[in-house]
C-alpha cells in the first residue's frame, strides 16, 4: 500500500490498515497527536476502527506547548 504520511511518499507492506496500526508499526508514541486522513480528522476515540486506504494522505501531528 502506498500513502503520503506527513508529506512524504510512504510504502507499507499491508492493502490497509487502522490509525492504530500506522502508529504502532511507524512508533509513534508521543502522548497528544493529530491525525488527520485525507484532510479529514481523526478522533481518538476512532484510531482503532480508522481505516488507511492505497493512496490516502495521512498527516501526523505532534502537539507541543510552550511559552
Amino acid at each position: 500500500m502506498k500513502i503520503i504520511l506527513n508529506n512524504n511518499p510512504d510504502e507499507l507492506s499491508f492493502t490497509e490498515m487502522t490509525v492504530q496500526e500506522l502508529l504502532t508499526v511507524k512508533k509513534f508514541s508521543f502522548r497528544m497527536l493529530i491525525i488527520k486522513i485525507n484532510d479529514k480528522l481523526v478522533k481518538r476515540d476512532d484510531y482503532d476502527t480508522s481505516v488507511i486506504h492505497d493512496g490516502d494522505k495521512v498527516d501526523v501531528i505532534h502537539l507541543i506547548s510552550g511559552g
